[in-house]
């Protein structure tokens, strides 16, 4: 079994049309789940849904722990982009002995031609194949939390 920590960012935002911003509602992850026909066995559960630039030491301490306490050795948390590398360094520090991949997407879900459901399908194989350790899952590659930075230029995560 795989757990499934979701967390906000791109990958669950909506656009508010009322206010004409991205907000967040409800996570989108089951209905992926449901539209990659995913055979994968999971349990889900949102810790948050905040903006990864929002995201506070006290929101990373709440990641930790849950990744700590949890029974299931493999997990993905999805994450917002901007700084999926800083949560990594964080479980990377409190957590061992479980393969954990972050993932994220840089256009919402719910806009039709969003990276989040490959990515999503990307980071649940690479959790049940990887050996312990954290990684980041985006566009088709994994890569060592400590050897990886967003490019915002280019719009990828690249090796370090």
């Amino acid at each position: 079994m795989i757990r499934i920590f979701v967390t906000g960012g791109t990958f669950d935002k909506t656009y508010d049309e009322i206010e004409g911003k991205l907000t967040f509602t409800d996570t989108h992850l089951n209905e992926m789940l449901q539209l990659g026909r995913s055979q994968v066995d999971v349990s889900v559960r949102t810790l948050m849904m905040v903006d990864s630039m929002a995201m506070t030491p006290d929101d990373r301490a709440i990641i930790v722990r849950n990744c700590q306490t949890c029974p299931e050795s493999h997990i993905v948390v999805t994450h917002g982009t901007d700084t999926i590398v800083e949560t990594a360094a964080a479980i990377a520090a409190g957590v061992q002995g479980k393969t954990i991949v972050l993932t994220g997407a840089m256009v919402p879900y719910a806009f039709g031609s969003s990276d989040g459901l490959f990515n999503l399908g990307s980071a649940l194989s690479f959790a049940q194949t990887l050996p312990p350790g954290v990684y980041i899952a985006m566009n088709g590659r994994h890569f060592a939390w400590d050897r990886v930075r967003k490019n915002k230029e280019a719009g990828i995560f690249e090796e370090i």
